[in-house]
């Protein structure tokens, strides 16, 4: 042999032995280290492939368990009837496994635990491929499970559909609907929808919206046109401009000041107006008590004056029927007529 040639063997040799020891590597680590335990079985309706002896059981991601026998329904509880056979639970797959149950710490019996919703599914370990079991708690009532018609020769924990299945029960269950639909006659009803909406936009009420649309639209545009729109723009520009210069010239903010000035004064005034408002009331009081002190000190100099006023006016009444009592003291004698 060639140094070459041995060479070649020894690498061969060292990729052999680091290949068992990887595989004994993936068995310790993978649940081989769990030699004893509790004995149960689950029975799945699909396919097991990637499934092996030793792969681990875990329970939320932590390891409690290995598998430990994979079969057959019909090899472990076949009765002989061909019957049986053709059930469908009978087509199953069997797939016993030791579970370490003081892992799980305090759990309730396997009938009360499978009761509250405790089922076994396949699962595959990320991108590795690598399929083992996982149990879990999940809802009882969305995945019932039916009695087995044999006597389970370890415990039994019903088993659910893996996640890749129920996407492909999903996408089997889809197609089996796109089946049932008559694609030819919902062509046909589409083809004939299409030929009612082609013609109700060509003749139809649509076809009428659509004329008045087009001349509301042509009508709108001559009254815009007509309307002198770019002249009313420069227009309302011009007249925005001279709004802007009027509020920012001189005269105007002098104004504005001067009636804040204003308003000012007014406040101050204002705040005045309660005091002079009260000085003009009791001003008033003093004068009406002035009038009424006033009027009863002139009341009997008037009454004196009217009967002065009074006398006088007899004295001048009798001195103009007889002028000569100024100078004689008695009255003349009366005329004969006047005695009769």
């Amino acid at each position: 042999m060639t140094e070459g040639h041995g060479a070649f063997l020894r690498v061969g040799l060292l990729i052999v032995a680091g290949a068992a020891l990887l595989a004994g590597l993936v068995w310790f680590l993978g649940g081989a280290r769990i030699n004893k335990g509790s004995l149960y079985e689950s029975y799945f309706r699909e396919s097991v492939q990637g499934l092996e002896v030793g792969a681990p059981v875990k329970y939320r991601g932590v390891t409690v368990g290995r598998v430990s026998e994979i079969g057959l329904v019909t090899a472990d509880y076949d009765t002989g009837t061909s019957v049986q056979l053709n059930r469908q639970i009978y087509r199953m797959v069997l797939v016993r496994y030791l579970v370490d149950r003081a892992r799980f710490g305090r759990l309730p019996e396997t009938s009360e635990a499978v009761a509250l919703g405790l089922r076994a599914r396949l699962a595959s370990a990320g991108l590795t491929g690598v399929t083992y079991i996982e149990m879990d708690f999940v809802d009882a009532t969305r995945y019932p499970f039916d009695p087995v018609p044999w006597t389970p020769r370890a415990g039994y924990i019903p088993s659910m559909p893996s996640t890749l299945t129920q996407v492909q029960d999903a996408a089997q269950q889809l197609l089996a609907k796109l089946d049932q639909v008559d694609i030819v006659r919902l062509s046909n009803t589409m083809i004939g929808v299409l030929d009612d909406l082609r013609a109700t936009m060509a003749t139809g009420d649509v076809h009428q919206m659509l004329d008045r649309a087009q001349v509301l639209l042509q009508t709108t545009e001559e009254s815009v046109k007509a309307a002198d729109l770019a002249g009313l723009t420069k227009d309302m520009r011009q007249t925005s401009a001279a709004i802007r210069d009027v509020a920012q010239s001189r005269d105007l903010q002098r104004t504005l000041a001067g009636a804040a000035q204003a308003a000012d004064r007014l406040a101050a005034t204002t705040a005045q107006l309660p005091a002079l408002i009260a000085s003009l009331q009791a001003t008033s009081r003093r004068a009406d008590n002035g009038a009424a002190d006033l009027q009863q000190g002139l009341a009997p100099l008037l009454r004196d004056m009217q009967a002065t006023a009074a006398n006088l006016r007899e004295l001048t009444e009798a001195l103009r029927r007889n002028p000569a009592q100024v100078l004689v003291s008695q009255p003349p004698p009366r005329a004969p007529e006047a005695v009769r």
